[in-house]
């Protein structure tokens, strides 16, 4: 879901306006003490989730391999039936893939799944209903435009509002609630006129696990604040704990380039982006095709404004994305 809530704030400004949902982002594996259970997200009393699920956590969310993610899924898929992240994580795919109804059918499959996990467990039933929902409105926005989809849309939001309020009130503790629910309460905070952030920064940082997204979270949010001062602080922090996430990379990327824009242009900082651009883009090959092209797109605009390069930024994107495959070729075009 975090990986579809970062993208539908990029992709649809109207949704900031209305007060509704950029590339991500769920959790990540550094554990004072690891369950033997696979819980990604409770240190104490951790709820079996599945072995395979939790590989493809670690997979995207602390590696940032969607390749290797995709394969653990699959076999997730078939041996771990009932556990609605599966499903929310293979739509999550498809909708940074723009696979439009193979992201409607997996929204579907994860309220269906999350619907019948209620009477089990009300708390992780609820949270999933909820993410069930919210993917099926990324899937009426995507689908049918901002105009026609909003109304939809909404109605989606109510209902992915009224489980996450149910699931609070059975557990307002709960690690995996509150790093979706603070993620998702964040980024309205950010983009609602008058609103005040402080409740949902307060949650991110003392209820939500693991603490490497939660601080990413910060970052995108605080980004958007233009305290870029704190976002490099929380991006800072969650790359101590993921070194070797390329999104991470991206991300502390994008942050400088807002300051550098902020300081004249400083050049200085416009470098010290380059180089998470290019660790980004080291690990090309293990992400979506047109999450490559769109770093290598910034990148490109980047170097160009280092060395008042005229390189064809836009063309070369457009090839990197049009490209044959899923992921993002090995090699890339030089621009230097």
């Amino acid at each position: 879901m975090l990986k579809t809530l970062f993208s539908w704030c990029e992709k649809f400004s109207v949704l900031k306006q209305i007060s509704i949902f950029s590339s991500a982002t769920l959790v990540s594996f550094n554990f004072c003490v690891t369950p033997a259970i696979g819980d990604p997200f409770r240190q104490k009393n951790p709820i079996e989730i599945g072995e395979k699920t939790e590989a493809a956590f670690q997979a995207m969310f602390e590696k940032g391999n969607y390749k290797e993610a995709r394969d653990y899924l699959k076999i997730a898929e078939s041996e771990e039936i009932g556990e609605p992240l599966v499903y929310a994580m293979i739509s999550s795919l498809h909708y940074l893939d723009e696979s439009w109804e193979s992201l409607k059918l997996y929204a579907e499959k994860t309220t269906e799944v999350a619907e019948n996990l209620i009477a089990i467990n009300p708390v992780r039933g609820n949270i999933y209903a909820a993410t069930g929902h919210f993917l099926e409105g990324a899937y009426i926005i995507s689908s049918e435009g901002t105009l026609k989809g909003t109304p939809k849309a909404l109605e989606k939001l109510r209902k992915v509002f009224s489980h996450f309020e149910t699931a609070e009130r059975i557990n307002s503790s709960d690690p995996e609630l509150n790093l979706l629910k603070g993620y998702m309460d964040l980024m309205l905070a950010v983009n609602l006129p008058f609103s005040d952030p402080a409740k949902a920064i307060e949650t991110l940082e003392d209820k939500a696990y693991p603490h490497h997204l939660a601080y990413r979270g910060l970052a995108v949010a605080y980004r958007d604040l233009d305290n870029l001062k704190k976002a490099l602080k929380y991006i800072d922090k969650a790359l101590s704990e993921v070194p070797e996430n390329p999104e991470v990379h991206y991300l502390k990327a994008q942050i400088l380039v807002a300051q550098a824009k902020d300081k004249d242009n400083n050049l200085s900082i416009r470098k010290k982006a380059e180089k998470n651009f290019d660790k980004a883009l080291a690990k090309s090959d293990q992400m979506p095709r047109r999450l490559v092209a769109q770093i290598f797109f910034e990148q490109c605009k980047n170097i160009n404004n280092i060395d008042d390069g005229k390189r064809p930024c836009d063309p070369m994107r457009d090839a990197i994305r049009d490209g044959l495959g899923t992921w993002g070729p090995p090699e890339l075009p030089a621009l230097r």
